[in-house]
């Protein structure tokens, strides 16, 4: 079974906190709520996370994941930016934004996309999340909790405990947490395209 924790929306208790950062040290897999939905999370060099997601979801190889980092320095060790990227992707974050670039040699290549060598990375803006990340000292390699027969991501801890009690192994319930998924932007043909619109403001990057 997973365990359910409760973290304050505003003020998540350090304890906590660190409990979940040690389970993720152990290879496990959380889910989460973000400023956007739910999601998934593994530490990036975990050995099962990956698959363990891929199954939840029914994805494919061509899924891209994201890294969710802690700032924007962070971000920049995992992918490629020109000027234009840089002051772009900085200026709307943090916020519920998926940005997919070019995956540097710092992202495992089972994680870049097979052809495209891209990977989705995204800074969030939610209390718990800022704090996990500071604690993990790295980012999460995350997917938005879509469950294959649902055609919206699941947005409450006891709904996420019932689904998936044992297929992970904590959930996280930090109350009320976004109900769309982020909007997605493809740079990784030099300009920005949005592929998914969510809970970011498209417009601008139109």
């Amino acid at each position: 079974m997973a365990r359910f924790v409760e973290v304050h929306p505003q003020d998540p208790q350090p304890r906590a906190v660190s409990q979940l950062a040690a389970m993720l040290r152990d290879d496990a897999l959380i889910a989460y709520p973000t400023d956007s939905c739910y999601a998934l999370g593994c530490r990036l060099d975990s050995h099962t996370g990956a698959d363990r997601i891929r199954r939840i979801r029914h994805l494919d190889d061509r899924h891209h994941f994201t890294l969710v980092c802690s700032d924007f320095a962070q971000l920049g060790q995992f992918v490629h930016l020109d000027n234009v990227q840089f002051r772009a992707v900085k200026a709307a974050t943090p916020n519920p934004y998926t940005f997919i670039l070019p995956a540097t040699k710092e992202v495992p290549r089972r994680f870049a996309h097979p052809k495209k060598k891209t990977v989705g990375v995204r800074i969030p803006d939610h209390p718990f999340v800022r704090a996990l990340l500071s604690e993990l000292g790295e980012p999460l390699l995350s997917s938005t909790l879509l469950l294959p027969d649902h055609e919206e991501p699941l947005t409450d801890g006891w709904t996420v405990k019932e689904e998936l009690d044992h297929v992970v192994d904590a959930v996280v319930d930090a109350g009320e947490c976004g109900t769309e998924p982020t909007t997605v932007v493809d740079w990784s043909q030099g300009y920005p395209e949005v592929v998914r619109v969510g809970a970011g403001d498209p417009s601008r990057f139109e």
